[in-house]
């Protein structure tokens, strides 16, 4: 998938980074560092807008898990969730596929690196299914979302589909959970206008 390529702001709060799919931003916040430690802003509603993210939040999650887990790929049908990733312990290889007819970069997906040492965060909109394996030995998971969860319209594509060919750099066969395991194809997803 291409290289990104680094867009400094105005803001300095974050730097961001775009991504080769439509929408998809790396965000690195500016991080505050001595002998005692760091401080960074993980969120400024304002330093966000700036970059384009206008988007209201109204869920935080959290999730922890152990090496090899693969979590994925989800995404609400109906109240599409935009998501603001990012990890604060371990790391992880996280995936976005772009679920967006309209969009040029649709069926398309993107692989980063996420990680407490790294600090980056992903900004994933609405249209695109998300998910994540574990390649520490365990990693804390945080992200905002845009709307609330909503059980009734999220939908599982199927982590290992063959049209798609991620490369979730595997080590072993991962740890997935009954409901990802029964991912539908690509071919089958419900998907964005």
């Amino acid at each position: 998938m291409g290289a990104p390529s680094a867009t400094p702001t105005a803001m300095n709060a974050f730097q961001k980074t775009t991504t080769p799919l439509s929408g998809l931003l790396i965000l690195e916040p500016r991080v505050f560092a001595d002998e005692r430690g760091f401080f960074l802003e993980s969120y400024n509603e304002r330093a966000l807008a700036g970059l384009g993210i206008r988007e209201r939040f109204v869920q935080d999650n959290h999730s922890c898990s152990r090496r090899n887990v693969l979590r994925g790929l989800h995404y609400q049908i109906q109240q599409a969730q935009g998501k603001l990733v990012r990890v604060i312990a371990g790391e992880v290889l996280d995936v976005a596929v772009d679920l967006r007819r309209s969009s040029p970069t649709f069926s398309q997906w993107q692989a980063v690196r996420l990680s407490g040492e790294n600090k980056l965060m992903l900004w994933i909109p609405p249209g695109f299914a998300h998910g994540f394996r574990v390649t520490s030995d365990q990693a804390h998971v945080l992200y905002k979302a845009t709307d609330y969860y909503a059980p009734e319209f999220e939908r599982t594509l199927a982590w290992d589909d063959p049209d798609l060919k991620i490369n979730w750099e595997l080590e072993g066969a991962p740890i997935v959970s009954p409901k990802d395991q029964n991912g539908v194809s690509f071919r089958n997803a419900e998907t964005f206008p």
